[in-house]
C-alpha cells in the first residue's frame, strides 16, 4: 500500500501544521505533500515531494514542468500531476487579477504582462493578450503550443478567441526557448497574416512580441522595423 500523511505523526504532519500555524510556515515540501495527499509504496508523499522538487530544481522547474514529466514518477500518475499544474497556474492567475491589469500602449507592456507567463518554458507557447476597445487587458488565453509560423499560427483560433473574449483589440506574444528575441522571418510573416486577418473581421492587431527570458523583441510586419528590449 502507498505510504500516506496520516502515517506521519500528527504533530509533524502538513495539513495539521497549516491548520495551526498557517501556510507560511510550512517549507515548500510540506506544502506540495499536501497536493499529493499519497506517497507510494514504501514513501510518503513527503518523500515524493521531495523527489519531484530534487528532479526539477526546485519550484520553478517544478512550475514548469509538463504533465507527462510529472506523470511519468512512481507513485505520481496523470491526477496528481494535473494537480500540481493546476495549483501552480492558479497561484499564477491570483498574482495577475484583473483588477490590475494593464493597459497595453506598445511592445513593452505587451511584453512586461506576458513575460511572467512564460517562466521557466522549454517549448514555444502562444499566448493570446484580449483587450478591449481602449487597448485594457481583459484577458490571457494560452492558444497553440509549438513552433509558431505561417503555416502553424492559428489565425481562426487567435481571432475566434477574441471575439469569445468580446475583445476589440488584441496582441500576440510566443517565447523563443533557444535565448534569443530575434523574430524570424516567419514569426514577421505571422505578424502580416494576423495584421491582415484582423483588419477583415474589425479588430485592431497591436503588436506580435518575442519572449526569450527576460529579454523580447517586437516582431512587425514584413514592412516594418523591430524593437527589442530587456526588462533584466
Amino acid at each position: 500500500m502507498p505510504v500516506s500523511l496520516l502515517d506521519v505523526p500528527v504533530e509533524q504532519r502538513p495539513r495539521e501544521r497549516l491548520l495551526a500555524l498557517g501556510p507560511q510556515s510550512l517549507s515548500d515540501v510540506e506544502l506540495l505533500a499536501l497536493l499529493l495527499r499519497h506517497g507510494r509504496r514504501g514513501a510518503s508523499a513527503l518523500d515524493l515531494a521531495v523527489e519531484l522538487l530534487v528532479e526539477h530544481g526546485g519550484l520553478a522547474g517544478l512550475a514548469a514542468a509538463r504533465p507527462e514529466e510529472l506523470s511519468r514518477r512512481a507513485g505520481v500518475g496523470v491526477a496528481k500531476a494535473a494537480a500540481v499544474i493546476a495549483a501552480f497556474h492558479l497561484g499564477s492567475r491570483a498574482r495577475g487579477g484583473t483588477d490590475t491589469l494593464p493597459r497595453l500602449g506598445d511592445a513593452a507592456d505587451v511584453a512586461a504582462a506576458a513575460r511572467p507567463l512564460f517562466t521557466g518554458a522549454r517549448v514555444e507557447r502562444l499566448l493570446v493578450l484580449v483587450c478591449d476597445a481602449q487597448n485594457q487587458l481583459r484577458q490571457k488565453v494560452f492558444v497553440a503550443e509549438g513552433a509558431v509560423d505561417q503555416v502553424a499560427v492559428p489565425v481562426r483560433e487567435i481571432l475566434n478567441t477574441v471575439l469569445r473574449h468580446d475583445g476589440r483589440a488584441f496582441a500576440v506574444v510566443h517565447n523563443h526557448p533557444s535565448g534569443d528575441p530575434t523574430p524570424s522571418l516567419d514569426d514577421r510573416r505571422a505578424s502580416t497574416l494576423l495584421a491582415e486577418a484582423a483588419r477583415t473581421v474589425g479588430l485592431r492587431f497591436l503588436d506580435h512580441v518575442v519572449i526569450a527570458g527576460e529579454a523580447w523583441a517586437s516582431a512587425p510586419t514584413l514592412t516594418l522595423g523591430h524593437r527589442t528590449g530587456n526588462t533584466g
